[in-house]
């Protein structure tokens, strides 16, 4: 059961999860029957996490059966209501084609259209105020003068386009680049097209599902947003809420709750230092490569967690990503750096370590961890196979570090791990590492239920950074193989980290007494 500080944080996070569902209802409220299909299936994805965090806050707590069923009617209902929404859409899209097809017979006959008919009739019968017809809501297509223009920056030397297709507030151009790398093809399309039409519209080379190349072009209007004001707000109050955690973690591994001791500040400080050391590298990393490929990157949105601090921080692109090597410099930066420190924070703590230092952990926590494990090996030597390890207290910040280095590494999503995936090996890998990931992080957290860390992480996941991202102005080139290399030493130190050694052959290598 939690204690009292995480039994207030966590009822905090409920009622604000619940103020989140009521908010998203008054917004859905006004798209009609659609938005409410969408409003319900958010709802369905949470229902069954605030249910079992709000049990468990409380002491009572839900067996496996009871997690499985939870989750499979969840699973269920989402179906069920996913189903329901494309009927709904594809009726909305319908009943527009038939209006439209209705006017343009009224309009041959002479009689007035269907709107000019119901505008006639406002005064006598008036639709509620708060509610509004998706089908009535046109996409606005490229005005023909542009899309003339558009199909002059093709040419036989460039991409010869074969077919074109409307789409969205776009368009899409099938066809096959001829002679010169993609890359090229790309750089010349647009310029060409800035050339001839300013920063109206951004031009996308992607591959079809058939594995064909295919150009886009969308208007610069569905750009990435710039962060509002509120999002900052909330950007900063995660922040100092992180270090308020991170307070509290260096508290408890003091063997003290900080909130109640808060005159014990010092004591904390220096342990809290170090994981922001670690958070800031990250950061930076990130912040580095985006200013080296001139993309811009929202503030962070920190993750605080009781047990190790924080989770790490969400940041998202406020700019569109002009290709795949891009992302993964970007992606992989903030992993190397703050994994860097980690380490270098973990060795040097062991290196300072002695008899009398500050911690003593037993042997066999350096079994759950491969990479740790080896290491302390390396440089603690014999001392691993006694019942109690006396370490310095930058062993114990750098092995978080890497924890959380690990975490963010994961291929899924939106997270660090899952850009550099979803950069190597494109869209369709990525998505089913993502499936995967959540799959494993399940089985886990049910094995293991103990560990609510796993559990978070797949709460995280699943609801925050499951999408992916969205696609590079030029998604074919794909980056070179000392990146693809990078990206998966990458991935092997993030499972290195995360999986434990099986206690046998720890204790063969002497890891634990």
């Amino acid at each position: 059961m939690f204690n009292g500080s995480e039994t207030t944080a966590t009822v905090l996070i409920i009622l604000a999860a619940i103020g989140i569902l009521g908010w998203g209802f008054n917004r859905a409220r006004s798209y009609g029957k659609l938005g409410i299909l969408a409003w319900l299936q958010s709802v369905v994805l949470t229902a069954p996490w605030l249910l079992f965090f709000g049990l468990f806050a409380v002491g009572i707590y839900l067996n496996v059966v009871s997690i499985l069923f939870l989750l499979v009617a969840s699973a269920g209902l989402y179906i069920f209501l996913g189903k329901r929404l494309r009927e709904a859409g594809q009726d909305a899209v319908l009943q527009e084609r038939a209006k439209k097809l209705l006017n343009e017979t009224q309009e041959a006959s002479g009689e007035p259209k269907l709107d000019e008919q119901h505008s006639s009739t406002t005064e006598k019968v008036k639709p509620p105020s708060n509610e509004t017809n998706l089908a009535n809501t046109e996409v606005v297509p490229i005005p023909e003068e542009d899309l003339k223009i558009i199909q002059g920056i093709f040419g036989i030397d460039t991409f010869f386009a074969t077919e074109t297709i409307p789409y969205q507030e776009g368009v899409i151009f099938k066809g096959n680049i001829r002679g010169t790398e993609p890359e090229e093809v790309f750089s010349r399309l647009s310029a060409s097209l800035e050339e001839r039409l300013s920063d109206r519209y951004r031009l996308f080379l992607v591959e079809s599902p058939e594995g064909r190349p295919v150009v886009i072009v969308l208007p610069s209007s569905n750009d990435p947003k710039p962060a509002t004001v509120p999002q900052k707000i909330l950007a900063v109050a995660l922040m100092v809420a992180t270090i308020a955690t991170t307070l509290e973690a260096a508290g408890l591994l003091l063997h003290f709750d900080f909130f109640n001791n808060l005159g014990r500040f010092q004591e904390v400080l220096p342990l809290s230092a170090g994981i922001w050391a670690v958070f800031a590298a990250h950061e930076i990393g990130h912040w580095w490569q985006a200013q080296r490929h001139q993309v811009r990157l929202s503030l962070p949105f920190f993750i605080p967690s009781w047990q190790i601090g924080s989770f790490g921080a969400i940041t998202r692109f406020e700019s569109l990503v002009p290709n795949r090597t891009a992302l993964f410099d970007i992606s992989i930066a903030g992993p190397a750096a703050g994994g860097i420190v980690s380490l270098l924070m973990l060795i040097t703590g062991l290196i300072l370590s002695h008899d009398g230092s500050a911690f003593q952990i037993p042997a066999q926590f350096f079994q759950g961890s491969i990479l740790v494990g080896t290491v302390a090996r390396i440089f603690l030597g014999a001392s691993l196979q006694a019942t109690l390890v006396d370490v310095h207290p930058l062993t114990i910040v750098g092995w978080l570090g890497l924890v959380v280095t690990a975490l963010n590494l994961m291929p899924a999503g939106q997270l660090d791990g899952g850009r550099v995936v979803q950069a190597i090996y494109g869209r369709k890998t990525a998505r089913r590492a993502t499936i995967a990931t959540l799959v494993v992080l399940g089985i886990v957290a049910l094995a293991n239920p103990a560990n609510p860390i796993v559990l978070y992480w797949a709460i995280v996941i699943l609801f925050l950074q499951r999408s992916l991202e969205r696609p590079s102005l030029n998604e074919i080139t794909e980056p070179d193989d000392t990146r693809a290399i990078l990206g998966l030493v990458a991935l092997f130190l993030m499972v290195a980290t995360l999986i434990p050694w099986t206690p046998a052959l720890a204790l063969r290598l002497g890891i634990g007494g």
